[in-house]
């Protein structure tokens, strides 16, 4: 299983990942905070993702990088 890890530190909560997904996986939630007091993309259904890596290429700050279960 793929899934999307999001570096809290370098996601600034512009939510162009949040539109791209395909599955509808990510979501800029309303509760969690990084460091900078702004609201990030957080992973709300892994298991819907189908490991196309658009929200990988389309961050701007490099945050979102997907990985794979057990691998």
């Amino acid at each position: 299983m793929k899934y999307p890890v999001i570096n809290e530190n370098l996601c600034k909560g512009c939510g162009i990942c949040v539109e791209v997904c395909p599955k509808q996986v990510l979501i800029i939630s309303p509760t969690k905070i990084n460091t900078k007091g702004l609201n990030i993309a957080e992973v709300q259904a892994p298991e819907k993702c189908i490991g196309c890596k658009l929200c990988e290429i389309v961050c701007p700050d490099f945050a979102i990088t997907i990985v794979e279960e057990g691998g």
